[in-house]
């Protein structure tokens, strides 16, 4: 412990040296109310994609997929099983744009059943695919293995027809996928939640669907699911339609599928543009750039309260830049500001899940698609999965725009957890974290001095409200940065240790370092922290 410490007082030190130099520093609070709830997320908020894309999908002249698709994806590397096995029930979805091209090779198929190809004229470039049983069956025993919660994604446009431009027509033929369920059924497979489609709302990407023919096709495979697994002690989820937001369109979904037929609207979100910007780094540190997806989270929320509040809102699928992510970017340190902040920013507006593109293969990918060895993102997500629970508590702090602060109930124990990200490259934040419970009964006390006052407001950042001693009492902080102090380094450092696999692959301990719960809270420039309050007095919490 005294080493870890000792490390830890020489990495506040480095890290504190630009912000000594800029001689900027700022000092505020950060106040937390833990009386109330804003919002709830699922206990398995994060989730990762496992994407359709074969080897030779390019963007910008470059190829980053590799074999990291759902049909070829090395269920065997070591380093697969312990990444997911690390969350210890990573939810999981299978899915993507490809998805709504697949065949299942079950039943009356009567298409051969072949892998993507390349193709001119069909969509997204490639012809139709199909996914062998047998295939089928390995990444089940591996989603078993892992304790995977899983999330298929259905075609949603087999049997349709173009109808002109990227419009299709028509009834969906649900003989494929009803003999694909069957067949998983009679597997004994868990599937947690079946997706209707991916990105068909809207324009669309590539295909779009018209809301009121896709509301229908929901209804049918609504009484589908409810056939399929009646008598079952746990019937799977319906989501759709997984694609971008369009209010008109979600709304018609709703208003045209009815009431209980949808069980979770999914939307995609891509929010820092094409992966191919040389403007990503910026937009990712730009306050105002990332507060832009708010609107849509807010947007969601409200359609959903007013045309369909039996459903919950999800992030289907989010991998911050388009079209497989910005190289050298989405895989790097400088992507955790724009993913952590994402992940705070969905859970205050009632998203239930988050899941990110890609758990492996393109640039974004929260794992090497090469050598499977995690990104810094992929620490990021570990974190949060493991510190910040379902509860989300509303938190404040007028320091600067560039200090982003979220706080929930923490995960399986007492107390609060708060994440802290400086955009800032030059300021150092120390800040006094306040109980608002303390401040209002400061507040409300009558009849004392002015000193009494200030000495009771001078307590409120021990984080342990009315009930507290003036024992001596530890917080729990780890604090990111990138390696080198290089924004777009690869490696992750927590708390001054490069995090990196063990010599026999298994994910590094990503342990904390305790400090005084009474000393304020310090954050260095192009930072990221979570701050662990073990004795704050939360009743939203109890």
């Amino acid at each position: 412990m005294y080493i870890m410490e000792l490390c830890f007082g020489w990495f506040l030190l480095v890290a504190s040296i630009p912000a000594i130099f800029a001689q900027d520093i700022s000092h505020g609070s950060i106040v937390v109310d833990g009386t109330m709830t804003v919002a709830q997320t699922d206990d398995n908020f994060v989730c990762a994609t496992i994407d359709w894309w074969p080897y030779d999908k390019c963007n910008y002249d470059q190829c980053p997929w590799h074999h990291t698709s759902v049909m070829n994806l090395n269920l065997s590397h070591p380093f697969l099983a312990k990444a997911i096995q690390a969350f210890n029930r990573l939810r999981i979805r299978v899915g993507g744009s490809l998805q709504d091209q697949v065949l299942y090779d079950v039943g009356n198929l009567k298409s051969p059943c072949h892998p993507f190809q390349k193709m001119k004229d069909g969509l997204f470039g490639f012809s139709k695919g199909c996914l062998h049983m047998e295939r089928w069956d390995e990444l089940n025993r591996f989603f078993k293995e892992t304790s995977a919660m899983v999330t298929f994604g259905l075609n949603a446009l087999h049997g349709r027809h173009k109808i002109k431009r990227s419009l299709w027509g028509g009834d969906w033929d649900s003989s494929n996928a009803q003999d694909f369920m069957k067949y998983t059924i009679s597997k004994g497979y868990q599937i947690d939640s079946w997706e209707f489609g991916n990105e068909l709302s809207g324009n669309g990407i590539g295909a779009h669907v018209h809301a009121d023919q896709y509301g229908k096709d929901l209804v049918n495979l609504r009484k589908i699911i409810n056939e399929l697994y009646k008598g079952s002690q746990s019937k799977p989820s319906l989501i759709a339609p997984g694609g971008f937001y369009d209010e008109e369109w979600f709304v018609k979904l709703l208003q045209t599928s009815g009431f209980g037929v949808i069980d979770v609207m999914s939307h995609h979100m891509y929010n820092l543009g094409a992966g191919v910007d040389p403007k990503l780094v910026s937009k990712i540190l730009n306050p105002d750039h990332l507060n832009k997806a708010a609107y849509t989270f807010g947007n969601l929320t409200h359609i959903i309260r007013r045309h369909g509040p039996w459903t919950s809102a999800w992030v289907g699928e989010s991998g911050g830049a388009y079209n497989s992510g910005g190289a050298h970017v989405s895989n790097t340190f400088v992507n955790s500001f724009w993913y952590l902040d994402q992940l705070g920013m969905a859970s205050k507006y009632h998203t239930k899940v988050y899941c990110r593109q890609t758990l492996i293969g393109g640039n974004y990918g929260l794992l090497n698609a090469t050598t499977f060895v995690p990104n810094p993102d992929y620490y990021s997500g570990l974190l949060w999965h493991r510190l910040m629970g379902k509860v989300v508590l509303n938190v404040e702090s007028h320091a600067s725009p560039f200090l982003r602060s979220y706080a929930h109930c923490s995960k399986g124990r007492a107390g609060v957890t708060l994440l802290v990200i400086n955009l800032s490259n030059q300021t150092n934040f120390i800040m006094n974290a306040q109980n608002s419970i303390n401040l209002k009964l400061a507040a409300n006390e009558q009849n004392i001095s002015r000193d009494s006052f200030t000495h009771n407001l001078k307590k409120t950042f021990s984080w342990v409200g009315t009930k507290a001693s003036d024992d001596a009492l530890l917080r729990e902080e780890y604090h990111l940065t990138p390696k080198d102090g290089y924004l777009r380094s690869q490696t992750m450092v927590l708390n001054g240790i490069p995090l990196e696999l063990t010599s026999t692959g298994d994910i590094p301990s990503l342990n904390p370092v305790r400090v005084n719960v009474k000393s304020p809270i310090t954050i260095s420039p192009l930072s990221i922290a979570f701050i662990v309050f073990p004795n704050f007095e939360a009743p939203a919490c109890r």
